[in-house]
């Protein structure tokens, strides 16, 4: 039902916005995402049926599934730009996004989890099940290497170099980065491909793609989401935690164990060295050291 409005707003975004295949395809992810929660709630609406309290219920659906409240507002700000074009193209008469509110945007540090609390998670995976031992080589991944869960999905098996020990990551931007990748994630990765892997009928063009659906097609990113929060809720870790809670864990255990904020920086694919130091709680304490130990004009005044 939505596929003509997706395709109307592509044309929209590229011919009227002007906007790059990135930030055009980042749009329609927003606009995919809320046809993936009227699916889960069995509604099959239209854009001009929706009202304010069926995207209510979604904002708070993209909340309850762990999204920083940044990503919330960008979505919410993908959905305002759809109903534009919706406008503009005379699909609604009215607006319904008008009166949505988006999260209050708080620079707070997301809950970390400890290396114990990881294996907790990942212990509670039922390697049984068809999907158990990709599950624990996403989780395992995902915590060796700190990515995003978008470089998850999409890690292709053209950019494994397992015996060299690194993987290509392509993330924000389409810039490539290298990533050191660990023995406990290589060696899953492997289960994984020699298992559950071998045994799918691989959709066409899915073929590179290392994580895989039960129908042998790409992973969605919300089914990443979904799959941590169970198994969280499982292992009975009470936190708040998403995909991006392994990203910042992985960040945070490198920087306590004395890595140089750099080269988290360079693993983490960020452009500018505040945004790695937003991702480590670094304490005041460990700061004051790290001057009192490098800068010189400090080591004289103290």
């Amino acid at each position: 039902m939505w596929a003509p409005y997706k395709k109307g707003f592509k044309s929209w975004l590229r011919l009227e916005k002007s906007l790059s295949d990135h930030s055009v395809e980042a749009y329609l992810h927003d606009i995919e995402m809320l046809t993936q929660f009227l699916e889960l709630r069995g509604w099959n609406f239209s854009p001009e049926q929706l009202e304010l309290e069926h995207l209510q219920q979604f904002t708070r659906w993209i909340a309850e599934l762990g999204m920083t409240q940044a990503s919330q507002a960008r979505i919410l700000s993908g959905l305002r730009s759809f109903y534009k074009y919706c406008w503009a193209e005379q699909i609604i008469r009215a607006d319904p996004t008008v009166l949505l509110e988006s999260p209050k945007l708080k620079r707070t540090l997301p809950d970390t989890l400890s290396f114990e609390e990881i294996e907790l998670i990942i212990g509670a995976i039922d390697r049984s099940k068809p999907e158990g031992e990709r599950n624990k080589a996403i989780l395992e991944t995902m915590y060796s290497c700190g990515l995003r869960v978008s470089e998850v999905v999409g890690l292709q098996i053209s950019c494994l170099f397992l015996e060299e020990g690194y993987i290509r990551v392509v993330g924000k931007g389409n810039k490539e980065r290298l990533v050191p990748i660990g023995e406990n994630a290589i060696r899953q990765i492997g289960i994984y491909r020699g298992h559950s892997r071998n045994f799918l009928t691989i959709r066409p063009g899915a073929e590179d793609i290392l994580f895989l659906n039960r129908r042998g097609g790409p992973l969605s990113r919300v089914m990443i989401f979904l799959m941590i929060k169970d198994l969280a809720a499982k292992a009975g870790i009470r936190k708040s935690i998403s995909p991006h809670t392994f990203r910042h864990s992985f960040a945070t255990h490198l920087v306590e164990g004395g890595a140089d904020l750099r080269a988290v920086q360079e693993m983490l694919g960020h452009e500018s060295i505040t945004t790695t130091e937003i991702y480590t709680h670094l304490d005041r304490e460990f700061l004051r050291k790290t001057l009192a130990n490098h800068h010189p004009a400090f080591r004289l005044s103290h």
